[in-house]
């Protein structure tokens, strides 16, 4: 069922590609939905090593063992995932997702599978798809791990960046849980989630309780972009 549905997906995009030829979401350029000019980008803290300051306190947020990203949210990249997000340019999970990928190998300590963060029933709805699991989906992919989408949103929360920085882990707190059919894949695992962007680290501190509740043994994150 899965391998189907991968497999639409794949020729969904085959055939946007033929019909809209892509053009890089940073600068324009037809070809490719990141080009090569701009697709360094994605790994600025390629060379960085593991644990490099966060900007987060002193390390990151409880109960996070481990927190990662590939790059500042800024010039290329919040063009690039603004067109993931609001403007359908699902292309772009195969670099992002990649450089995703490529940061967790060079810096993860961890991991026996990997979970996004789920976006809202509605908003996917709305939306057609969640980038935090496609993204993920395609750096599970490069890592060889399992990509499990074991958390779901229980209610509807204020959008983050509407929200200063006191006021978002109220926003978040208890808004996620595990589903019960992918309970026994968290139990007793080592797990890292995956989002677009991190801020304050109020979502993904959410989602990791939530996994912990479960029974993951420990959870790690990695995101495509941190904001400053």
């Amino acid at each position: 069922m899965l391998w189907g549905m991968d497999v639409l997906r794949r020729s969904g995009t085959l055939l946007v590609d033929l019909a809209l030829p892509a053009a890089c979401a940073a600068c324009g350029v037809e070809g490719a939905p990141l080009c090569p000019a701009c697709r360094p980008a994605a790994n600025a803290r390629m060379a960085l090593p593991p644990g490099s300051p966060l900007g987060l306190s002193a390390g990151p947020p409880d109960p996070l063992v481990q927190l990662e990203w590939c790059a500042p949210y800024a010039g290329v990249m919040r063009l690039a995932l603004h067109a993931l997000k609001y403007a359908g340019e699902q292309r772009l999970t195969a670099p992002l997702g990649a450089a995703l990928a490529a940061r967790w190998s060079r810096a993860g300590a961890l991991g026996d599978l990997m979970v996004p963060v789920p976006v809202h029933a509605a908003r996917r709805r709305e939306r057609g798809y969640d980038q935090a699991e496609l993204l993920a989906r395609t750096a599970a992919r490069h890592l060889g791990l399992p990509m499990v989408p074991a958390l779901e949103r229980v209610r509807a929360t204020t959008p983050q960046y509407r929200l200063d920085r006191r006021h978002r882990a109220l926003n978040v707190a208890d808004a996620f849980a595990v589903k019960d059919p992918h309970a026994p894949a968290i139990a007793g695992r080592t797990v890292v989630l995956v989002d677009d962007v991190v801020t304050t680290g109020a979502t993904l501190s959410a989602c990791a309780w939530a996994l912990l509740a479960a029974g993951a043994v420990a959870v790690a994150a990695v995101t495509v972009a941190k904001e400053r």
